[in-house]
């Protein structure tokens, strides 16, 4: 490897605003939804910061002639509707460069080697795109002789349909580029509160000793979206929601949180025990799913305060697709033996929010008397939330003001980002994409790491298709099919409601 290469291989531990490396940056797959609404917005932001050196370009690949000028357009009216002024979204457009090609003819990447030219930036792939077309782009980067030692490919979840198809695209990816240059990314793992979370565990005692069965109950992960189909359906119908979400979303909020402490803060370390957590997941196998896993769908029903048509009527045909899951399952490990995790995620619930919420044990003795002389004594609970209002949320209890009659009741300690900080918190893409270039890979998945998530989840979807083939109905605005409460009520325990105002 060159001298050049090797320096700006170099993950780089700088600060969030220092400037990366130049690059050219490739978004395949420009004009879709995810780009418009969060890759360009996000690198507009850095470029607003100063983090994008002056040389650096960003280069949209679209299909259609008309897009050549109709997506910078969009991109502008995006960025106005952010509020960047007009010389702001000028300067960033003069960053832009529109290429033309179809992604699965090879003779059509020579417009794309042209616009690149001979630099030796940091070339990043970013492939914005289904996961069918993974393979042909990086095939015909890599025979067009586009790619360079510094090149990087990042491939947008969900990593195929299941293991077999996961394991085609990292045995295609890996012929091209070594692991090293990969980047398999997840947003979630780009936000604030995510990242808080290892410093949450292992810089602060207080709750590192605790972080075990012996003094937490259960633990509740739940990312729930007022959105409906929007423009995805026919992707949407295809994959599910166990596919869209917990495969990567929420297992790896799982992980983050389960994880053993890493020997140092580096990007294969934080992964080997990422891998290891999901390895220890108790297989839910056959007709076990009836038992363990609710699956629903939306029908008809109000979302503040407007009628909302159900999925059903959303995509216009019948479907047994589910867009709600909850699964109540374990980790087979010394720390989390017989702690049952509960995971609830859907489309057109009551209320947007994602969180992470810990409820620990009871204590093992009352001095206070029977419930009804000073009140109930309610547990412990540390709420991590994600979105919105990020922040860390602690439940005591406390005594009420006052000589007379002792009452407690609960009350909450709560430390939000907007609050504790005062700087802007940025998007995870805004994160994820300079970490890309810094050559930082510490937020983003393994191989193995996806594959053994494939491992876990794959069972369930088989079950699913023999045992348990037609998913619950639930009210758009409600909190998901009845069923998903009596999966953690049966237990004796309750889903834990949203703390954080509004």
């Amino acid at each position: 490897m060159d001298a050049i290469a090797e320096r700006l291989l170099k993950p780089e531990a700088a600060p969030e605003r220092t400037p990366v490396p130049p690059f050219d940056l490739v978004i395949f797959g420009a004009g879709g939804d995810l780009a418009l609404r969060k890759l360009f917005p996000a690198l507009a932001q850095r470029n607003e910061e100063g983090v994008l050196p002056a040389e650096s370009r960003i280069l949209g690949i679209v299909r259609k002639q008309e897009d050549l000028e109709g997506i910078p357009r969009e991109i502008a009216g995006k960025l106005a509707a952010a509020g960047l002024s007009s010389e702001r979204i000028a300067a960033f457009q003069r960053r832009l460069t529109m290429v033309l090609l179809d992604a699965v003819k090879p003779e059509t990447y020579g417009a794309l080697k042209e616009a690149l030219g001979e630099s030796e930036h940091v070339r990043s792939f970013y492939l914005s795109t289904p996961p069918d077309l993974f393979i042909p782009i990086c095939e015909n980067l890599a025979s067009s002789g586009i790619l360079t030692p510094t090149s990087r490919v990042i491939l947008e979840k969900p990593l195929g349909r299941d293991l077999h198809s996961a394991r085609a695209i990292n045995d295609a990816v890996a012929r091209i580029l070594p692991e090293s240059r990969t980047y398999r990314i997840d947003h979630y793992l780009g936000k604030e509160t995510v990242q808080n979370l290892l410093v949450l565990r292992f810089a602060n005692t207080l709750f590192e000793r605790s972080w075990s069965s012996r003094d937490i109950d259960n633990v509740q992960i739940t990312v729930a979206e007022t959105v409906g189909l929007e423009s995805r359906a026919g992707y949407y119908d295809k994959a599910g929601h166990l596919r869209d979400m917990v495969q990567n979303h929420v297992l790896q909020l799982l992980c983050l949180f389960a994880i053993e402490p890493p020997n140092l803060l580096e990007a294969d370390a934080v992964r080997d025990e990422k891998v290891r957590v999901l390895k220890a997941l108790r297989p839910i196998v056959g007709p076990d799913v009836q038992r363990w896993t609710v699956r629903g769908q939306y029908g008809p029903g109000v979302i503040e305060g407007q009628r909302v048509k159900g999925y059903a009527d959303e995509l216009g045909h019948a479907s047994n697709t589910e867009t709600f899951v909850s699964i109540r399952c374990e980790l087979d490990t010394w720390r989390w033996a017989g702690v049952p995790i509960y995971l609830r995620t859907g489309k057109r619930m009551a209320q947007r929010y994602s969180e992470i919420a810990v409820t620990f044990k009871p204590v093992p003795h009352s001095i206070f008397g029977n419930p009804g002389d000073c009140g109930r004594l309610d547990a412990n609970r540390l709420v991590i939330r994600l979105q919105p209002n990020d922040g860390v949320q602690m439940q005591l209890m406390m005594k009420v003001p006052g000589s007379g009659k002792l009452k407690i009741v609960p009350r909450q300690l709560d430390l939000r980002y907007e609050t504790a900080f005062d700087v802007r918190t940025p998007d995870a893409y805004e994160r994820l994409l300079t970490d890309v270039i810094r050559g930082d890979q510490t937020l983003f998945m393994r191989r193995d790491e996806v594959e053994q998530a494939w491992t876990w989840i794959d069972p369930i979807l088989a079950g699913w298709q023999e045992y348990y083939p037609q998913p619950h109905r639930y009210a758009a605005g409600s909190w998901g099919p009845s069923q998903a409460i009596g999966l953690i009520e049966r237990e004796g325990r309750s889903w834990a409601d949203p703390e954080f105002g509004e």
